[in-house]
């Protein structure tokens, strides 16, 4: 559906929201899952081609060689997602699956069998599966294999956090699906703007656990009801598109996202309380045992 652009020369007249504002780019980087990877999911399609010009046997190489390569393909896009994932945090497991390996070996062996396809002997399918392993792990890399922060952090409560993240991210992507029924360019960018604040709170209690207990009603009840008013105010604005309406959804976005954001800064606020207490207590330990802390 045809949107219109808005912006301070537009015909309503509406200034575009200043550049300190968080928006959906902000904190983002550029991915890595692109043309590369992409290239993978091609590379393979002259041996199905070729599989069709050969006697059965070759027809069952080339066609196993063609799937063994697609699915290293489709594992070494999935290992870079995962390893985005992974960076974006500061705390992070690393993934339980080592996706870019798998890939690097089921590339080595796709090879392998197309080499032996098209070859009497096994010198050149022996020198095309280590040829082909090392250069796919030389270009991708392989899978983080530690994990990131966790020192001192009790891996039950962050399981816990991880399944609280996971359900209040559903939340926020049913929000932004949802809010594109309006078919307004500025209330998506709105959107955006919350699921930012909220992705900050997320963050910190990924840092930190222990805030899950008094975070946890706005990672569930809040985001739960965010998500149905967003889905209710789309399909009424998709119908009635009164000014009254958006000017109540807009202001409700609004408190929502400072009440997130006092919520946020409150918890690191407890951090640094806890940080303050834990060099008190250490400072006043030393001074019993004689040393002085300048």
């Amino acid at each position: 559906m045809a949107q219109r652009f808005g912006g301070k020369y537009s015909p309503d007249g509406q200034p575009r929201t200043s550049t300190d504002e968080p928006n959906a780019f902000t904190g983002k980087k550029r991915t890595r899952v692109g043309g590369r990877v992409n290239l993978l999911f091609f590379a393979p399609f002259p041996l199905a081609i070729r599989a069709f010009w050969s006697d059965p046997v070759g027809l069952a190489l080339n066609l196993s060689a063609f799937g063994i390569l697609i699915l290293a393909a489709w594992l070494t896009r999935e290992g870079m997602i995962a390893q985005e994932a992974y960076e974006a945090r500061k705390v992070a497991k690393r993934p339980a699956i080592p996706r870019k390996i798998f890939a690097s070996v089921l590339t080595g062996a796709g090879l392998a069998v197309a080499g032996f396809s098209g070859l009497d002997n096994l010198i050149a399918p022996i020198i095309f599966a280590i040829a082909g392993t090392a250069l796919h792990s030389f270009a991708f890399g392989l899978d983080p294999l530690r994990d990131k922060g966790m020192e001192g952090i009790d891996t039950y409560q962050q399981t816990r956090v991880a399944r609280a993240v996971e359900d209040a991210e559903k939340h926020l992507t049913a929000m932004q699906d949802a809010i594109k029924r309006a078919a307004d360019r500025r209330l998506d960018a709105r959107v955006d703007r919350f699921v930012q604040t909220a992705r900050k709170m997320f963050r910190t209690i990924e840092e930190d656990p222990r805030d899950l207990a008094g975070a946890r009603k706005y990672l569930s009840v809040y985001l739960l009801g965010a998500r149905d008013a967003t889905v209710k105010f789309a399909d009424l604005y998709s119908k009635k598109r009164e000014a009254d309406i958006r000017a109540d959804y807009e202001e409700f976005l609004t408190e929502l996202e400072q009440n997130f954001s006092a919520r946020t800064e409150k918890m690191l606020l407890d951090d640094r309380t806890d940080m303050d207490i834990e060099i008190k207590v250490l400072r006043d330990r030393l001074q019993r045992e004689g040393l002085k802390i300048e």
